[in-house]
């Protein structure tokens, strides 16, 4: 009987053969406008905003969608607000919690209307009442004032969660800049009072995310391919978020929460006050060791991790319609699924 390890993965998930025709072709049609059409430094972030919400870019035109609610909520700056979109679930059903969504695009890109399709699945298939963050963009305003912007709406919306939309802040979570600004923001709530023994916070939705802004893991570093995030695209959007710092100074787990000792949050008992996490990423993906490494530490702390790996889907995938890809439709099904298990076991986690 061959020796069990204490770490499996499905292998054959990574495995060229396993990618399907619809996602193949996926992928040759995002090279090509990969190829041809101007990376996102060449023309300018403000140009290259432009750009996506005209469809000029790899990722589909976003659709605004009736629905949605353009809100605001107060920001730690006295006299100024943050813009964040609300939908509430569909036909009035009662709400089991509050979602807040953190949207991609690199810390440079993107806003909080660009995902209305996603954001609307998770109200109306989770009974969720969902708050994007249109967090503060790089280069006009680097960091530290993107993640600010989302500490000040996570402390909001656990102090009047329940109160204002029906349901305490459940869930947090987002894609790629938004996966790392969601750590960062569960990682701020369960170190500062008093939202460390809030009980509210119950799981995150963690889509391939970016985790180590140093050198980035290997993964980013062998996968040349032009499949709309690369490393030199990486390295740019970095430069914007983080000016004048070095891989060194980006070792503090407050800009790489990779380096976070996540036995800090270890319980005596057994456990660990970290959330139950949802990590999601497709092989064709330079972030792919991301997801993968840090769900394994997220387990090693005592935390619970459910890891989905999808062959061939590239970077950004769930924001693809599911004809496309099956993956995209896979990713927010999982996505469905692990809100729904995760309310349905009742208590409190943070």
């Amino acid at each position: 009987m061959p020796l069990r390890s204490d770490l499996t993965l499905e292998a054959s998930k990574f495995a060229p053969e396993a990618i399907d025709e619809k996602t193949k072709k996926l992928n040759e049609h995002l090279i090509e406008v990969t190829k041809n059409g101007p990376r996102w430094y060449e023309v300018g972030a403000a140009k290259y905003r432009q750009m996506r919400w005209a469809g000029e870019t790899p990722f589909p035109k976003p659709v605004v969608l009736d629905s949605g609610i353009d809100m605001t909520l107060p920001s730690r700056e006295a006299g100024r607000e943050i813009p964040c979109r609300m939908f509430k679930p569909a036909q009035g059903k009662d709400v089991k919690g509050v979602v807040m969504h953190i949207h991609g695009g690199g810390w440079v890109l993107n806003d909080e209307k660009f995902q209305d399709y996603y954001l609307k699945f998770m109200a109306d298939n989770a009974d969720m009442v969902v708050i994007s963050v249109g967090y503060r963009l790089a280069p006009e305003h680097p960091f530290p004032q993107g993640p600010e912007d989302c500490y000040d709406v996570a402390e909001y919306l656990v102090q009047n969660g329940k109160s204002k939309y029906g349901g305490d802040l459940a869930f947090m979570g987002g894609e790629s800049a938004g996966a790392h600004l969601a750590v960062l923001t569960a990682f701020h709530l369960l170190s500062h009072t008093p939202y460390t023994s809030s009980p509210t916070l119950r799981g995150l939705l963690l889509h391939f995310g970016a985790y180590d802004l140093t050198h980035f893991l290997p993964q980013a570093h062998h996968f040349t391919k032009p499949l709309i995030l690369d490393h030199n695209i990486m390295n740019h959007f970095v430069s914007a978020f983080l000016p004048n710092t070095t891989p060194a100074s980006r070792l503090d787990p407050s800009i790489s929460p990779f380096y976070q000792d996540l036995s800090l949050f270890r319980i005596e008992s057994g456990g660990s006050r970290l959330p139950p996490a949802l990590f999601t990423c497709g092989t064709e993906d330079c972030l792919l060791d991301d997801t993968v490494v840090m769900a394994s530490k997220w387990m090693m702390a005592g935390a619970e991790a459910t890891v989905r790996i999808y062959p061939g889907a590239p970077h950004g995938f769930i924001m693809f319609p599911p004809s496309a890809s099956p993956a995209a439709g896979e990713g927010l099904e999982a996505t469905r699924e692990f809100m729904t298990e995760v309310i349905g076991r009742g208590g409190a986690r943070l």
